[in-house]
């Protein structure tokens, strides 16, 4: 993982073998990345100044799809993370909140609609696209 900052680029931490799908945090405080290993699922916290990282949550022995993918986050700090066996509702503190579960295996997330408020996902032949309460983190507009 790199960081660029005032035009340098540094290395921050070389400890990310197969990375998959990424989020920041509201206060862009934490970098959470999924990690996948043919052994292990997991989802990194990641302190993208230091790279010091931790597990925050650990999907490795649930059933389902293989891999993390994509994972995005609302603006109260959950994570929506596509993951085995749907679409894994996480809170900030790392608790697991639900599993939205699909016909088919999710594999990436986008924030949408008018007001921010429409999670897009995608599967393996479809889109899918549910209102829900929070609305989600965007990036911000330069």
């Amino acid at each position: 993982m790199f960081r660029i900052s005032g035009g340098e680029i540094a290395l921050v931490t070389a400890a990310l073998a197969g990375p998959n799908g990424l989020a920041l945090a509201p206060d862009e405080r934490w970098l959470y990345v999924g990690k996948w290993e043919p052994d292990r699922k997991i989802v990194l916290r990641i302190d993208p100044e230091t790279g010091e990282s931790d597990v925050f949550f650990d999907m490795t022995d649930a059933s389902g799809e293989d891999a993390i993918d994509g994972i995005k986050v609302d603006v109260e700090g959950n994570l929506y993370v596509c993951g085995p066996g749907g679409v894994w509702l996480l809170s900030p503190d790392g608790e697991h909140l639900g599993t939205l579960v699909l016909p088919e295996a999710p594999h990436n997330l986008a924030w949408g609609g008018a007001d921010g408020h429409a999670l897009h996902i995608t599967a393996e032949t479809s889109v899918y696209r549910i209102r829900l309460s929070l609305k989600g983190t965007q990036c911000p507009r330069t």
